[in-house]
């Protein structure tokens, strides 16, 4: 049986993560990870809510070296969590900070880590390659959140292909991500790439501008900032001055490649960008600015049928289909043409919500906005394109007459529907559910 090392191509002594407390070195993190292994109750599936980024990554690494798996959920809502003690019985959840869980899911708090029996660390232990180490789920945007299982061997891999594609390998950067650890894109570019790319990340998890000032001022240079187009555009419009940041990278959303422009030209860092999904894992990388061409993953290869494109190989767990519309050109670079899901077809003219999105939110004065295609009684009557727009002090009837001038009149939005906010969860995205209970409040 093939196993891989818990940390690849590093020594003991290097730094793996940085802590308010100062840096970790990976005979630390090791020696942590076995002995809160010792610690765990004996259940196969335990859910890792740990907010702090240290903390979950000695509770999966504690996982992998005891058999157990880390469910992962993107959402910590009580439906969710009521879900998961109900697909995977038995299961606990573990948290480092307050957490309101349903009745079905039992929880332990994790124990402070130094006053667990620590065994001194004389070689990075190894997991077997085939084991499944952790289940991660789909965000929900678009539906129910789906499981999907990694195996260690893959992650490893993954890790390592990410670093080469972002060229990391010869300059490590600290990792320093604004999205949780617990979210597929958290999970490789803030962990995985620490753990098997080189690099090293910072502990906790900066959500507003001013915690991401604090974080970037307590870790070294270079730093990468991890983070969603979302946080982005909040970092900008807050006009806060940020420590040095050596490069920036999106992904969960399209990223504007205006934003991406403003951002490059605002913090004189270049900024970056991840394909993938949690069924595939990450695909492809592409600086923004350069283009809308996307260079495939050392590996990675996609094969099509029809309209469907497949992901395989490399680090991909299976031949996954992906979710979007793509165009392959020669080289190994593709370009997106929209996403399945997100198609429109009225009256025989075809479009997609993320154009119509981001048609909308270029509008003067929109400070955020979401199309919405509505299923009426049942799923084959498709109800009329909504949109809910966040613009103070502007009228609907501007926003129209603005709109009309950008996009097909037949994709106008009936009824466009002025909200105080659109709620985003932890990684910047709008789930559909959110979007649905705008539509019952205000529409139907």
């Amino acid at each position: 049986m093939t196993a891989l090392p818990l940390v690849s191509h590093r020594s003991l002594h290097d730094t793996l993560a940085w802590r308010p407390q100062g840096p970790v070195s990976v005979a630390r993190y090791c020696a942590d990870a076995q002995a809160l292994a010792d610690w765990l109750p004996a259940s196969r599936h335990l859910v890792n809510l740990c907010e702090d980024r240290y903390h979950y990554a000695v509770l999966l690494a504690a996982c992998a070296l005891s058999g157990r798996v880390s469910l992962q959920p993107s959402s910590q809502s009580e439906a969710t969590l009521r879900q998961l003690a109900l697909d995977y019985p038995g299961a606990i959840a573990i948290t480092d900070a307050p957490t309101p869980l349903p009745p079905e899911l039992p929880g332990h708090a994790l124990p402070a880590l130094d006053a667990l029996a620590q065994r001194p660390c004389s070689a990075i232990p190894c997991i077997a390659a085939d084991a499944t180490v952790a289940i991660l789920f789909t965000s929900g945007s678009t539906g129910m959140p789906q499981p999907h299982a990694k195996t260690w061997g893959k992650l490893a891999v993954n890790g390592r292909t990410e670093a080469v594609a972002l060229g990391l390998l010869e300059q490590p950067h600290v990792l320093v991500g604004t999205v949780p650890a617990q979210h597929a894109f958290g999970f490789e570019s803030t962990f995985l790439l620490a753990l098997h790319g080189g690099c090293s990340f910072w502990s906790g998890k900066p959500f507003y501008p001013q915690d991401l000032v604090d974080a970037l001022a307590a870790v070294p240079a270079p730093a990468m900032v991890v983070t969603t187009p979302y946080h982005m555009a909040s970092v900008l419009a807050s006009g806060v001055q940020l420590p040095p940041v050596a490069r920036w990278l999106s992904a969960t959303a399209p990223l504007d490649a205006q934003l991406a422009a403003q951002v490059e030209a605002r913090f004189g860092a270049p900024v970056f960008e991840i394909y993938g999904s949690t069924e595939s894992s990450q695909l492809a990388t592409r600086r923004t600015t350069a283009g809308p061409e996307w260079q495939l993953m050392p590996g990675v290869r996609l094969e099509q049928e029809g309209d469907t494109t497949w992901a395989c190989d490399g680090h991909v767990e299976g031949r996954i289909a992906l979710a979007d519309i793509i165009a392959l050109q020669a080289g190994g670079s593709f370009t997106l043409q929209g996403r399945h899901a997100d198609m429109v077809n009225l009256a025989g003219k075809r479009t997609s919500l993320a154009y119509l999105n981001h048609q909308l939110r270029a509008l003067p004065g929109v400070q955020d906005a979401a199309f919405f295609l509505p299923q009426e009684d049942g799923v084959d009557r498709v109800g009329r394109l909504t949109a809910f727009v966040v613009a103070p002090g502007v009228e609907r009837a501007a926003l129209l007459a603005a709109l009309r001038t950008r996009i097909d009149p037949i994709f106008l939005p009936r009824p466009l529907v002025l909200v105080d906010a659109i709620a985003h969860n932890a990684t910047g995205k709008i789930a559909r559910s959110t979007l649905e209970d705008l539509y019952e409040r205000h529409v139907r």
